[in-house]
């Protein structure tokens, strides 16, 4: 009888499938067997596109004569540092008696690309069938699953095409341009750097990021505080008042003014002032009074982008410390698979979600989690999610947002505290997803206040609004009234928020009472100074979610997920991209605040790029290549096609640069 052999993406993962399998026989050199099994392991990548030189020698020199270098054939070598498992991979592949061979590799691109790379060196035994496991935790069941319903490896060939296309063009523009410019270039980056010899290393991504750093740096650098003057107006009686402020609209003296630096405020404060003057004692009136509900509900899940700008914020690490750490928590069966863009879930999964929930009501002896949950049964909050935003089939590609599992909690307790409270975070925002919107009453109120000038009638127009939560509903999880030990500055803050808190609810009272048509007395005006502010910088999570955004850091949540779809670079690979421009300092990274600015180095290879290929700087073409890619994956062009859109690309650059020279 035939056997079955496995490789997963590393050890302790092939201890898994051992175990979910049954499979108790001792460890052999390399892999595990047993009378139906086999399970082996890759160590990472065990194959590599191999350098230039190896084509010929000749091309170990950086000269312009050999550029660009585009091989018809492309030449693969084993990584010599683990030659020894890709032998036993090797081996165990070409065996007579292997019937299937199933690829357990991590289920994404890169993972695919990995183990692809190992099949087609390997040349296993042509009579095997090959299969892929394709599963989004490592709990026993969802490895059972994945195995049980294993698919032909042929149906993952387009996405292994957009795996291996993804590697050409990076080789391709890193290797050619980093030559190309560093011939060019060389003498001047040593010279500004104050170096004897310098070499210039351009990626496709890893230049665009650079870009929108040094970008934004020279921007705040060479950013102007103006300051201008606003208008407020104190209206109400005697017993109660309340503060509107003024805009400019074509009923107004100032429409179109150049006096004006934009809707509501002044360029100068003498000409401010001047206008307050004509105001006072005039008659004022509520001329529109809107009140409404709001509802808010809690927002999506995690994907790994929001997720690692999340821990950035709060924990003030980098984004590959945080892909470590729910790498970790899924290897331990406690999250879904990190590496995903989604942030819904699929309706297959959105079924049984209870088990989930009931997992976590067992498992977690977390106490404030635990009140959460016993909330949720006491008020018996609805657990069918189907046919709410969180659930969404299309906007899945290869694996749903980050989840707990509902296991894994023997693994818990062993684990550092940074990375229990990662979990907890993860189970904080899964849970709100259950509970009711958060509803706010607000008021919008609108007044005039009329001057007659001779003939002439203007009004000018004060708006106010005012909006208080009247119900926290999921608010209660995601920002909770947390008692905190440090007592000093904490209580200070809590004391000041509760007065804000307090001062708001006071001025909804106050706007409540007041209606439509009302006289009021306009008790005071004032000046307001104002100052435009610049851009902030990035950190190294704010960067992560300009990266999925195509180059823009939207704070919105909803208008993020309304771009979603052509990002620079992906899951997984945006933090290693971080990661290479520290360490080669192009960039550094405050420790403390983890925010991002361009080194010396970084600045004059922006430079560089700006003055010869500005393109490569732009998110857009960076992105427009992710498209492509995704474009391959999904079938829906072929990888001819877009490796002729590359090849033509390069050359078209060579020669506009080389003319140059």
């Amino acid at each position: 009888m035939g056997k079955k052999l496995l490789i997963t993406e590393k050890p302790s993962v092939a201890m898994e499938f051992a175990k979910a399998l049954k499979i108790t026989t001792n460890r052999k050199n390399g892999y595990l067997e047993s009378n139906e099994w086999i399970i082996t392991w890759c160590v990472g990548h065990l194959v590599t596109m191999s350098y230039p030189e190896k084509y010929d020698k000749n091309l170990k020199f950086w000269r312009l004569d050999t550029l660009p270098f585009i091989p018809t054939q492309w030449k693969y070598e084993t990584i010599p540092a683990v030659q020894n498992q890709f032998n036993i991979i090797k081996q165990l592949m070409q065996r007579e008696d292997i019937e299937e061979i199933y690829n357990a590799g991590d289920s994404g691109r890169e993972g695919e690309y990995i183990q692809r790379l190992v099949f087609m060196m390997a040349k296993p035994n042509p009579k095997a069938r090959m299969k892929r496991v394709w599963i989004d935790s490592q709990t026993e069941e969802e490895i059972v699953r994945g195995i049980k319903e294993a698919k032909d490896l042929s149906e993952y060939d387009s996405l292994s095409d957009s795996a291996y296309l993804r590697a050409k063009e990076d080789y391709l523009i890193g290797i050619n341009f980093s030559r190309l410019l560093s011939i060019i270039y060389g003498k001047t980056l040593a010279n500004k750097i104050n170096e004897e010899r310098a070499s210039i290393s351009v990626g496709r991504v890893m230049t665009c990021v650079l870009g929108m750093i040094v970008s934004r740096e020279r921007e705040i650098r060479n950013f102007i505080k103006t300051k201008y003057y606003k208008v407020i107006g104190e209206f109400g009686d005697n017993n109660a008042s309340f503060k509107a402020e003024w805009k400019v609209n074509e009923k107004s003296k100032m429409f179109e003014s150049p006096k004006l630096y934009n809707e509501s405020g002044f360029k100068k404060e003498e000409e401010a002032k001047q206008f307050i003057s004509s105001l006072q004692d005039k008659k004022a009136k509520i001329i529109n009074l809107k009140k409404s509900k709001q509802k808010e509900n809690a927002p999506l899940l995690f994907n790994l982008a929001e997720i690692q700008n999340e821990c950035t914020k709060r924990f003030k690490i980098k984004p590959d410390e945080t892909l470590e750490i729910i790498q970790n928590l899924y290897e331990k069966k406690l999250v879904t698979y990190p590496r995903t863009d989604a942030r819904v879930l699929s309706t297959a999964v959105a079924k049984e979600i209870t088990k989930n929930l009931n997992g976590i009501a067992r498992g977690f002896k977390d106490e404030e989690v635990q009140g959460y949950i016993t909330k949720m049964v006491k008020e018996k909050y609805s657990t069918n999610l189907i046919k709410t935003k969180y659930v969404n089939d299309s906007k899945i590609t290869d694996h749903y947002a980050i989840i707990p599992t509902g296991q894994g909690y023997e693994n818990l307790n062993q684990l550092p505290e940074l990375q229990k409270q990662v979990y907890k975070l993860i189970v904080k925002r899964f849970i709100a997803i259950f509970y009711p919107p958060a509803e706010y009453s607000k008021i919008q109120v609108t007044i005039e206040v009329e001057e007659a000038i001779e003939n002439n009638k203007t009004i000018e127009t004060f708006f106010t609004s005012g909006k208080v939560c009247v119900k926290q509903g999921f608010l209660e999880i995601l920002r909770p009234n947390e008692k905190n030990n440090k007592k000093s500055t904490e209580d200070n803050k809590n004391v000041e928020n509760n007065n804000q808190k307090e001062d708001k609810q006071a001025d909804l009272e106050i706007l409540k009472n007041l209606k439509k048509g009302q006289e009021v007395e306009a008790k005071n005006f004032e000046l307001k100074e104002a100052e435009t502010s610049p851009p902030t910088r990035y950190n190294s999570g704010s960067i992560i979610l300009a990266m999925e955004n195509a180059g823009k850091l939207i704070e919105e949540e909803e208008l993020r997920e309304q771009i979603k779809g052509a990002g620079i670079g992906t899951s997984a690979t945006r933090a290693e991209i971080m990661k290479k421009l520290e360490k080669i300092k192009y960039i550094e990274v405050n420790n403390k605040t983890q925010i991002i600015t361009p080194t010396l180095k970084g600045e004059t290879i922006y430079d560089i790029v700006y003055t010869s290929m500005p393109d490569i700087l732009n998110p857009k073409l960076t992105a427009s290549w992710e498209k492509g890619l995704d474009m391959v994956a999904k079938k829906q062009i072929k990888p001819d096609e877009f490796m002729g859109k590359l090849d033509k690309y390069i050359r078209s650059k060579f020669d506009k640069l080389v003319i140059k020279m």
